[in-house]
Order: structure tokens, then C-alpha cells, then sequence
């Protein structure tokens, strides 16, 4: 599991900019707003009336699914 909880809504979104389609579909637009800069994804989740940890766990599966596809792209590239 590379994000959690306690990680800042705009970390996660630079660190991984794939996961912000995950905040929007789950109604927290907010990545965008100065409040995500500080606040957390449990915070922000408590707000916005969302369970934390499924938020999370939808979070990491799209990180992971692109370091899937990455490696799997790493195979094919071209020499």
C-alpha cells in the first residue's frame, strides 16, 4: 500500500496526478482548493462524508494498476 490516511490530499495527487479522477468521482473536487494542501485524505473524507479507508483502498488500486502497466510496458519497449 503505498498511500494512506494520514497523507496530504495534494501529495497524493502530485505524487500520483491518475488518483485525482478517484477524489472527483467520489465528489472531493477539493484537490484543487488551498485546503487540500494541508489537509489529509481522512479529513478530507470525514468532510465530504466518505469512508476513509475505501477511499484509500480505490486510491492504491489505480497506483497500482499503472505500476502493473508500467512494467508491463518496460518489457515491450523498444531497444
Amino acid at each position: 500500500m503505498k498511500i494512506t490516511k494520514d497523507m496530504s490530499i495534494m501529495d497524493v495527487v502530485q505524487r500520483y496526478p491518475d488518483t485525482a479522477m478517484v477524489f472527483l468521482y467520489a465528489g472531493m473536487g477539493c484537490f484543487g482548493c488551498h485546503a487540500a494542501q494541508f489537509e489529509s485524505i481522512e479529513e478530507g473524507a470525514l468532510v465530504h462524508g466518505i469512508d476513509a479507508d475505501k477511499l484509500v483502498q480505490a486510491l492504491n488500486e489505480i497506483v497500482e494498476a499503472n505500476d502493473e502497466a508500467d512494467t508491463e510496458l518496460a518489457g515491450v519497449a523498444a531497444k
